[in-house]
């Protein structure tokens, strides 16, 4: 009996350590925000167009060498 009570009490620290944890986040503002999403938007749509260029280089360069 007593491990099911240790087991409990191990949860309900653990739960309130979470609530604890989630008090100290700080939520961005709007402005903040919008402007971090169009940053990483713009920085994933160059990364993916600069991966698309190189393996279409390398497509052509093992095509090349095939033929």
């Amino acid at each position: 009996m007593s491990e099911i009570t240790a087991e409990k009490k191990q949860k309900k620290s653990w739960f309130k350590g979470l609530k604890a944890e989630f008090k100290k986040i700080i939520w961005p503002d709007r402005k903040t925000l919008v402007k971090q999403t169009v940053a990483v938007t713009v920085c994933s749509i160059l990364l993916g167009a600069i991966i698309a260029v190189v393996d279409a280089l390398i497509q052509y360069g093992i095509d090349f060498l095939v033929q």
